[in-house]
C-alpha cells in the first residue's frame, strides 16, 4: 500500500516535543518526507545539537509511524539541529544567535572554569560557540585554554579593523589577557573596561555562532551595565558554591538581572563545589561545603538547576594546565556535559516561550 506525506505528517503530529510542550509538525520541525512503498524517511531539526532527548524523540518518531501508519514500514528518522534565537534583527553581532551571560555574586566560586567548560562541551555536541572572557581584571581564559602566549590577528572588512579571535578545542576566544602581559595588572577605571568589553563585542569577526558565553567579573559592577546596553542578552546563568555567604551574594547578582529595567532571563543556577567525590570513589559524595544551597535558591527564585559540579582534583589540575575538565573521561565529564545539555533545553524553551531581551536603554 503506498502511503502518502499526508500520512506521515499526521501520525508526527501525535508527538510532542517534551521540552516546547506542542507536537513537531506544529513546531516545524519535520522536514524532507520521502515516502517508498516499503519505508519512509523523514528529518527532525531539533533545537539544539546539545538535546539530550534527541534519542527518546527519535524512538516516539518511530513507535508513531508504526502505530499510526503501518507496523512493518521501516522508518529511517534523520537528526539534525538549528539553533533556535531571538535575535535575527541585532545591529551587533547578527550572526550570534544567543548570548549567555555567566555570572557569579562573588569571586572565587568557579564561575570561569563553569564558563570554560560549558563552552566546550557544547562544542563538543555540534554548536559553534564563541566565549569572551570580560573579566578585564583577572582574566582567566588565556590560562585555561593553554593560549597564554599567543595573539589575536586583525583583518579590514569593509576598510575596518577587526579582532580575529583566537580558536581552541573548537571554541573561538577574546581576552583582554591576550592583549596584555601576563604579569602586568590592569589599572583602568571603569569607562576603560566597559570600553574593552565594547570592542570585543562590536570589533571581532565572530562569524556564525549558536552561543556565545560571556564570562562576567564576579558582583554587579560597569561591566554587567554595559553588556546589557549594548546588546540583547539571551540569558544569564548564576554561578555559586552551597556557602551560605556565596549564594547571599549569588542572590544580589540573581536580582540584579531580573529587575525591570533591566529583565534579561535567568536561565538557571550552577552549582559549583557541590560535593566533594574523591577520583578512587566516584559514587562516594561528601558535602564539604553544604548541601542543598543551590536548590534552595533556584526554588526561591523560581529559576532551574541546572546542574551540580563536584569538587575533583582534576577539575583544578585542568584549569592550570589549560585542558578543561570535560574533555577528560570521568564524574566531571559528565557533569559539565549534562549542564551543557540542560542549559542549551533552557535556551530553547526561553526562545520559544518569552520575547526577546531589548537593550537597556538607560542609565541605571
Amino acid at each position: 500500500m503506498k502511503y502518502t506525506e499526508a500520512d506521515i505528517l499526521k501520525a508526527l503530529s501525535t508527538v510532542d516535543d517534551p521540552d516546547l510542550k506542542k507536537d513537531l509538525v506544529t513546531l516545524n520541525m519535520i522536514k524532507d518526507i520521502e515516502v517508498f512503498s516499503d519505508s519512509v524517511k523523514f528529518t527532525v531539526v531539533l533545537t539544539t545539537p546539545a538535546c539530550p532527548l534527541k534519542e527518546l524523540i527519535k524512538n516516539n518518531c518511530i513507535d508513531a509511524i508504526h502505530e499510526h501508519v503501518d507496523k512493518d514500514l521501516e522508518v529511517e528518522v534523520v537528526m539534525t539541529s538549528n539553533v533556535t534565537t531571538t535575535r535575527s534583527s541585532a545591529p551587533l553581532l547578527p550572526n550570534v544567535k544567543n548570548i549567555i551571560a555567566v555570572a557569579s555574586g562573588k569571586g572565587g566560586v568557579g564561575k570561569s572554569t563553569v564558563a570554560a567548560n560549558l563552552a566546550v562541551a557544547l562544542s563538543q555536541e555540534g554548536a559553534k560557540v564563541g566565549i569572551i572572557d570580560a573579566d578585564i581584571y583577572g582574566p582567566s581564559v588565556p590560562t585555561m585554554f593553554n593560549c597564554e602566549h599567543e595573539q589575536p590577528s586583525v583583518k579590514q572588512i569593509n576598510g575596518k579593523n577587526v579582532i580575529v579571535p583566537l580558536e581552541q578545542y573548537g571554541v573561538k576566544l577574546i581576552s583582554i589577557g591576550f592583549l596584555t602581559p601576563a604579569d602586568n595588572a590592569v589599572i583602568w577605571r571603569g569607562p576603560m573596561a566597559s570600553s574593552a568589553l565594547k570592542q570585543f563585542i562590536a570589533d571581532t569577526d565572530w562569524g556564525e555562532l549558536d552561543y556565545l558565553i560571556i564570562d562576567l567579573p564576579p558582583g554587579t559592577s560597569d561591566i554587567h551595565l554595559t553588556l546589557v546596553q549594548t546588546v540583547p542578552v539571551t540569558g544569564a546563568v548564576i554561578v555559586t558554591t552551597p556557602q551560605k555567604v556565596a549564594l547571599a551574594d549569588a542572590q544580589k547578582g540573581l536580582a540584579m538581572f531580573k529587575q525591570p529595567q533591566i529583565n534579561v532571563p535567568v536561565l538557571g543556577i550552577v552549582e559549583n563545589m557541590a560535593y566533594f567525590t574523591p577520583e578512587e570513589l566516584p559514587n562516594n559524595k561528601y558535602y564539604l561545603f553544604g548541601e542543598g544551597g543551590g536548590l534552595n535558591l533556584s526554588e526561591k527564585f523560581d529559576v532551574p538547576l541546572l546542574g551540580q559540579i563536584p569538587i575533583v582534583q582534576s577539575i583544578r589540575e585542568s584549569g592550570d594546565n589549560g585542558y578543561p575538565a570535560v574533555m577528560k573521561e570521568g564524574v566531571t565529564q559528565k557533569a559539565f556535559t549534562d549542564l551543557a545539555e540542560t542549559l542549551a533545553r533552557q535556551v530553547a524553551i526561553r526562545n520559544a516561550n518569552f520575547d526577546k531581551t531589548k537593550t537597556v536603554e538607560f542609565k541605571v
